[in-house]
Order: structure tokens, then sequence, then C-alpha cells
């Protein structure tokens, strides 16, 4: 697939996915949501794919939110009708995420805010460097701090104490923070960030293809399992499919 804000090359059942309007910080704009929406339907339906590393084009940063110069005339000139289009079909992009199959792994340098924070929020895995940062920036320029799934997954990564104060302040949280809090599993230098995430996605995509999408919809589904009983629920399914698939070679 041929895209214009977007490189994605596959390798060694790795997609490589990377957000590539560098003079923006890689903005997020109407192309790009557009393309990030053929490309999730894509690997949705992919088998040869089965772990997806995400990062951002340049040395500034990761993903500076919403290209606001191109699309805030247009959005605040617009119907509540059009704007709540937009703002869902944005907005779908990180339950698209949730639901691919693969794994993702976000490889984070520099600044993430507001749809950046949103997919580093909606990956699997984070890995970072030392200058990278986080915030909810939606709320500093006037709108809420709980945008593009930031209230769903924040306090479910780091508790609802300190998410509560980052989704309202709009503060940055620091690389030392993302790992005090959990938030992200390792932290390495810029130039050894991509192949590190590699490197784990390796690890993943040499597992059984079907135990390692199982494992993510497990994880999905007991993000909110009301009880342990539920939970295991789950788990039992899955591991009994997964032997009997084993057993019949499948």
């Amino acid at each position: 697939m041929n895209f214009e804000t977007l490189l994605f090359e596959e390798k060694d059942n790795i997609g490589l996915l990377t957000l590539n309007r560098p003079k923006t910080v890689n903005a997020l704009n109407q192309k790009m949501i557009e393309e990030l929406h053929a490309l999730f339907d894509a690997l949705e339906a992919n088998e040869s794919i089965r772990v997806l590393v995400l990062t951002g084009a340049g040395e500034k940063g990761f993903c500076s939110g919403m290209d606001m110069k191109e699309s805030a005339a247009q959005l605040f000139e617009a119907t509540p009708a059009l704007i709540y289009k937009h703002q869902s079909l944005a907005s779908r992009l990180f339950y698209k995420m949730r639901r691919l199959p693969q794994p993702i792994i976000a490889a984070v340098h520099g600044a993430a805010s507001g749809a950046g924070f949103s997919f580093a929020l909606a990956s699997d895995v984070r890995i970072i460097t030392p200058h990278a940062r986080f915030n909810a920036a939606y709320i500093n320029i006037g709108l809420g701090g709980a945008d593009l799934a930031s209230s769903y997954f924040l306090p479910r990564l780091i508790g609802s104490g300190r998410a509560n104060e980052f989704l309202l302040t709009g503060d940055f949280m620091s690389a030392e923070e993302a790992i005090q809090l959990g938030f992200a599993s390792r932290m390495v230098e810029k130039e050894n960030l991509v192949d590190t995430a590699l490197e784990i996605a390796g690890k993943m995509a040499s597992k059984n293809p079907l135990g390692l999408k199982m494992t993510k919809e497990a994880i999905n589904q007991n993000l909110n399992a009301g009880s342990l009983e539920q939970a295991l629920h789950v788990e039992n399914r899955n591991q009994s499919f997964l032997i009997a698939s084993m057993k019949l070679g499948a």
C-alpha cells in the first residue's frame, strides 16, 4: 500500500509503521486519519503480520497531536453534526488499534502530545527514549482533557490518582515518570529505539500466532472483567481452544 503520510514495511512477520509528517512533528491530519483507517482495516485481515511496531519520523518527536493549523478553522466553522463526524472518525482509530489481532509496540521519542499520547496509550507496549514526554494536550487548548480514549486507557495503566492529575492539568509526564509509573516498559537511547522495539517484536512473532492473538484478546476482555471468575472463564476458554488446536495440528 502506498501512503502520503505514513511509511509501512513488513519483514519477518513484523510490520513497521512510521507516522511520516516530520515537518509537523507527525501531526495527525485528515489524510493521516484516512490512511490509518485503511491500514488498520488491512492489518486486521492480515495473517502474515503478527506484531506491529509504531514510531514517528524525524528527530523532533513521535506525534505532536492533531494538526490544528489544518483542521482548526474548518472544525470551528463546521456544524455540530460535522464536528461530531470528524471527532468520531479520529477517535475510532484507537478502538481499531485495540481490535487489531497484532500486539502493537509504540517506540516513542520526543513529544507524544494529544493524539500522539493516545497512540501510545492504545498500544500494548511502550518503549521510550530519555527525551520522551507525554501529555493530554487537549485541555491546554480550551477543550476537555478526556479525548481520544485518554480517560479510558490512562487510569487503567497508571491508576486514577496520577491519571486524573495529568488529564486535568495537561502537564507533561516525563520519561522518568513514565518508567516509574509503569506506563513504559523500557527506556533506551534514540539510536537504539526502533531496534529494541523490533527485537521485542521478534520475540513475540516467534510465538504461536494464535496464542499471541488470543493473549491480546484476553487482555482486552479482562480489562473490564467484573470478577476473577469472569477473567478465568476467558483464560480457560482460550487455553482449551489452543490445546485442542495443537492436538489437531491447526
